[in-house]
């Protein structure tokens, strides 16, 4: 089923014992990219086009459209080569190059979505000064930081996976490269591997959902003491496109961590259909469809846009 490995490669796993439906598996994969390149480019270009979306909320929701098209394209290549083409041989660089985009880009979208929390606590909480506070200026350099913060802070378990030794089997479980099946392989000292990656989950994906979590109670509060029924529901409805979206990030990524810790109670072959149906359909795919979607529907000056944008098209 698979080629010979040289020792500067793995071998990736499609869906065992479906290889022959694997061309029937991939068109559903295949539709679903594309929409999540029209959807997520959608938005791209209508923030890019419309002066009047260029404010900090467009801009990091323009970060995080840009974030889901990164995680879609980091793992596309190798998935769809393995259903399409059967070429199940990655290279050690290339292995170790899409496990580092894959968490580095995971982070940046944490951090992307704590950034809107702030975006959307300022204006509903403090709305005289949130002009004066959030500025263009600033929210370029929060993304900025939230960039350093994502791909900076993965290199420390990364870079030493280059020099390791290598003497255990070289399949890996997915159809792309998890650092949590790349650090079972080296024959090597994998502890500070193996705790800095909680720590760091710990510090980023912990943190960041508790703050958001903080951030919408004293948001809440602030909506309850309105008196206006009308004004009530309008400051929520600026906020159920943030809260669907940061729903759908964080139950995926609970869920994914409990499936892959959880990998030595359960039959491998559940294990390896569940982590699939979370990472890749839900997790790399899901989010990058639904944010677009969400967002085109739930706020009205991207729908405004649209519809100018198609209008002028056909014109």
């Amino acid at each position: 089923m698979w080629p010979n490995s040289s020792s500067g490669s793995y071998l990736l796993t499609g869906f065992p014992g479906l290889e022959t439906s694997h061309h029937w598996i991939s068109t559903p994969f295949f539709f679903v990219y594309i929409s999540v390149f029209f959807g997520n480019g959608t938005l791209l270009l209508r923030i890019k086009e419309d002066h009047n979306l260029h404010e900090p909320m467009y801009y990091f929701l323009a970060m995080l459209a840009a974030t889901n098209l990164g995680l879609t394209l980091t793992t596309m290549p190798t998935v769809l080569g393995v259903l399409w083409l059967d070429h199940w041989e990655i290279g050690n660089r290339a292995c170790f190059s899409q496990a580092y985009f894959i968490h580095s880009l995971s982070f940046v979208e944490s951090g992307v979505l704590l950034a809107m929390a702030y975006d959307h606590f300022i204006a509903i909480c403090n709305p005289l000064r949130y002009t004066s506070i959030l500025t263009n200026t600033r929210a370029v350099k929060i993304g900025l930081r939230i960039l350093m913060r994502g791909f900076v802070s993965v290199i420390p378990p990364i870079m030493p996976v280059y020099f390791f030794p290598y003497c255990h089997s070289h399949i890996l479980s997915h159809a792309f490269c998890l650092y949590q099946d790349v650090i079972k392989l080296p024959c090597a000292d994998m502890t500070f591997n193996h705790l800095y990656p909680v720590v760091l989950v710990v510090l980023i994906f912990v943190l960041d959902s508790l703050t958001i979590l903080i951030s919408y109670v004293l948001i809440l509060k602030s909506v309850m003491s309105i008196a206006s029924k009308e004004e009530r529901s309008k400051a929520l409805n600026t906020c159920v496109s943030h809260v669907c979206c940061v729903l759908i990030f964080y139950v995926t990524v609970i869920g994914l961590s409990l499936i892959l810790r959880s990998g030595k109670q359960v039959p491998h072959v559940v294990h390896l259909i569940m982590s699939y149906v979370y990472f890749l359909k839900i997790y790399f795919i899901f989010p990058p469809l639904m944010n677009p979607i969400i967002y085109n529907i739930k706020t009205k000056e991207m729908q405004n846009g649209i519809n100018h944008f198609l209008s002028f098209h056909r014109i």
